[in-house]
């Protein structure tokens, strides 16, 4: 059934927290972590590593495209009209850059120690977030490779103030229509993907270098999806019907993952569990409306959910970096392969977790703070701040992010 609605939710009002939103974060970035744990390929039975891979090969593709449609529909819910663009861009900057700088220099000097030291062509646009522009590979997959997600969201950070202005003149009833029309555009990228260049050709999946980066990697075109986030939090905050609950929409990601691995390799990448990822997070944003209570409100989903963005800098470093310490390329028996990802797991988020905590919101709470206001100014309306988290209160909302299938060397 679909999940009901209690009617529109006035813009000046104090909107309810997402603790769902929080905590399924946790569950979607568990598939990217299994996805990069067999490109180390620790698994020395064959069998094994093909099960291995057959099972996590299209989880991540999905949990890219969740986290970024998640991203937007965040961010619109914390945002008002009145709320400036230049206070949500500084906010969003201390969010990301000082966890995206450190993790940026960890892995600057991993791969010297490693001697696989990254040129200034690699290092210069990674460090300010803008090298998924370039299609070259070996500049916006280097270093901390995951830092690919993170250059998207900063173009996604730069033009949500228009964006949401667009998107609010927008009728109520005309926003189903608006999302279909999005969705299309999504399910039309592989095509047009087509008409660039088959050359250099990818080392895995099939298609070249160029489309996949255009497909995967390009910001202009993953910025659908965080329009399509925008645009599913306005369906929310305006009333309109959902067509399908929560339960059902989930139920839905399985056939997308069957039908992903059927597809042709650019297809699969963001095409089958789109419309799933639609219909899930606003009737999990519902379900929060009412004050409906599961196991992703949870005190310790929505407390892993909050470290995400500190796990996902973190997981591939230690997964890489690990690998190469106990010998590059290196496989194991099946248990004790089992162990060491299971260790690598831990480890990485028990390092999110002190990151989270030390790192990540003393930075919030020192660079996002508004300026002082003068002694005569009138007090700050009721209104949240945008880049708080729904879920859980004052915290910003984590970056949003997810992995490419490619080693740095």
């Amino acid at each position: 059934m679909p999940e009901s609605l209690p009617g529109p939710l006035p813009e000046s009002a104090r909107r309810p927290r997402l603790p769902s939103l929080t905590g399924i974060r946790f569950l979607i970035v568990v598939p990217v972590f299994a996805f990069h744990a067999d490109m180390e390929k620790p698994f020395g039975d064959a069998g094994v590593a093909d099960a291995y891979a057959w099972l996590v090969g299209n989880g991540a593709w999905t949990a890219i495209s969740c986290f970024f449609v998640l991203s937007g529909f965040v961010i619109t819910w914390g945002s008002r009209p009145d709320h400036g663009a230049r206070g949500f861009w500084r906010r969003r900057a201390a969010k990301i850059y000082p966890l995206h700088v450190l993790t940026w220099a960890a892995a600057l000097v991993l791969l010297a120690l490693a001697g696989t030291a990254a040129t200034l062509r690699q290092a210069v646009p990674n460090l300010f977030l803008v090298h998924t522009w370039d299609p070259d590979r070996e500049v916006f997959s280097s270093l901390n490779d995951v830092s690919w997600s993170i250059s998207c969201e900063v173009f996604f950070y730069a033009a949500f103030p228009l964006l949401v202005r667009w998107i609010r003149r927008i009728r109520p009833e005309r926003l189903w229509a608006w999302t279909a029309g999005v969705i299309a555009a999504i399910l039309l990228v592989p095509a047009a993907a087509a008409l660039l260049p088959d050359r250099p050709p990818l080392p895995f999946g099939s298609g070249s270098v160029w489309q996949f980066w255009f497909v995967y990697v390009f910001p202009p075109v993953r910025l659908l999806e965080f329009v399509l986030g925008i645009l599913l939090a306005r369906i929310v905050l305006t009333g309109r019907r959902l067509p399908v609950g929560a339960l059902p929409a989930a139920l839905l990601l399985v056939p997308a993952q069957l039908l992903a691995k059927q597809l042709p390799f650019l297809w699969g990448l963001t095409t089958p569990a789109i419309v799933p990822i639609a219909l899930l997070l606003p009737a999990l944003a519902a379900r929060d409306v009412a004050a409906r209570r599961s196991f992703l409100t949870s005190r310790p989903m929505v407390t892993l959910g909050s470290w995400t963005f500190a796990f996902y800098l973190v997981h591939r470093l230690v997964l890489d970096h690990g690998h190469r310490a106990l010998g590059a390329g290196r496989t194991f028996g099946t248990p004790v392969a089992a162990a060491l990802l299971l260790g690598a797991f831990t480890a990485a988020w028990l390092l999110a977790g002190l990151l989270h905590r030390y790192v990540e919101l003393p930075a919030v709470r020192l660079l996002a703070a508004p300026r002082r206001r003068p002694a005569n100014s009138p007090p700050p309306g009721p209104s949240a701040d945008p880049s708080a988290d729904p879920a859980t209160g004052p915290t910003p909302a984590p970056g949003l992010a997810a992995a490419t299938p490619s080693r740095t060397t």
